[in-house]
Formats: structure tokens, C-alpha cells, sequence
């Protein structure tokens, strides 16, 4: 495992969002911000029940700075709204905050964050959920499971599964919404990700 500096350095240990937001733009734990666009902060509601935590920005979020608002984040709003989840009321992030890809000619290729990435952005993360303090954390997709509840943990095996992260806060597992995205039985998987959806709101008190 390539190994980096981390971001613990540069997060705030004191104050709210906005001044994490701030401190992230001069975040160098990795080697990600050399080529990326900009970093691109988490968005929602410091008071929110629920989290979601997504894998790294895509091309579009890293043009925009803002997170899931590219074709994944498109169809996990549909989900979330035929859910019957107001994704005003979330705090949406990503276990990496920037996008890491390959260039194929003129195309940015989403090139999946190393390990190393991943360790060294978590105390980023670790942050967002001290400070949003989340009653229950929706996973998406392998990185973000990676980030929060271990290597061990397959998606695949326990996707919709009652599970518990490391401080005891509740979650739950799913696939992340470019899977569904990309999917060859895009009705079907569409279906079971909004099921996934309604059964993470279904576990908050």
C-alpha cells in the first residue's frame, strides 16, 4: 500500500462545517489534489439524522465542487425521491475528496482511489461524522465500506444488512448509485437500490 502523509494536519479539531469546508481546499495528504480540479467538500445539513457516504468525486463533481451531482448523484436523487427521502434533510459525502482518474485522450476515466487514498483521507471523514453525528450512515459501494467498516466487509454478501460502524453508530450497506448507473438490468437493480434506500430509513429510531 502506497502510503501518504494523511490529512490529519490540515482538519480542524474545533468548529462546524463551513470552517471544515474551508480547511479541506488546502488539504496535500495525498497525492490526488496535484491533478484534480478542486476538492469537492461534503453538502447537507449539519443537524441530519442520516449520512450518506459515497466512494470520490466523479468528473462532473470535480468540474463543479460539488458532491454527487453528476449522473450518479442524478439517479441516487431519483431513488432517494421515490424512496420518500428528502435529501435536504441528509449530510452527503465521500470517503475521498478528490476524484483520481486517467486520461483517455480528451476523458477523465474514473481510476478507483487506492488504499493509501483512502487511509489517508479518512480523518476528513472521521471529522463530518463528529460533527454531523449521524443516527444511522448509509454506505455506498466498496470504497466507503472500505473507509468505515473495514476491508473484510463485502457489499455483495450483506448489501440492506443491519450493521453497526467501528464507534457503534448504525448503518448499512448498499451499492453506490454509478453501479446502478452502469447496470445491464438497470430496472431491476434500480428497484433493489431504492429498497436498500427504504430500508436505511426504516432503521432510524
Amino acid at each position: 500500500m502506497e502510503k501518504f502523509a494523511g490529512a490529519e494536519e490540515w482538519v480542524p479539531p474545533r468548529g462546524g462545517l463551513p470552517k471544515l469546508e474551508a480547511a479541506l481546499r488546502d488539504c496535500r495528504g495525498c497525492d490526488l489534489w496535484e491533478h484534480a480540479e478542486q476538492v469537492v467538500p461534503g453538502d447537507g445539513t449539519a443537524k441530519a439524522r442520516m449520512m450518506l457516504v459515497g466512494e470520490q468525486p466523479g468528473d462532473v463533481e470535480d468540474v463543479e465542487g460539488r458532491v454527487f451531482v453528476g449522473p450518479a448523484g442524478r439517479l441516487l436523487d431519483k431513488a432517494l425521491d421515490a424512496a420518500g427521502i428528502d435529501r435536504d434533510q441528509l449530510y452527503v459525502t465521500n470517503a475521498v475528496k478528490h476524484f483520481r482518474f486517467e486520461r483517455r485522450g480528451k476523458r477523465r476515466i474514473h481510476k478507483t482511489p487506492a488504499a493509501g487514498h483512502i487511509v489517508a483521507c479518512s480523518p476528513w471523514l472521521t471529522r463530518e461524522l463528529r460533527i454531523v453525528k449521524p443516527e444511522l450512515v448509509v454506505v455506498l459501494g466498496a470504497v466507503a465500506a472500505r473507509a468505515l467498516l473495514g476491508t473484510g466487509f463485502k457489499v455483495t454478501e450483506r448489501r440492506g444488512e443491519a450493521v453497526e460502524l467501528p464507534d457503534g453508530t448504525a448503518a448499512m450497506a448498499t451499492v453506490h448509485p454509478s453501479a446502478v448507473v452502469r447496470s445491464e438490468e438497470y430496472r431491476r437493480d434500480f428497484a433493489l437500490f431504492v429498497a436498500d434506500l427504504r430500508a436505511a430509513a426504516a432503521l432510524l429510531p
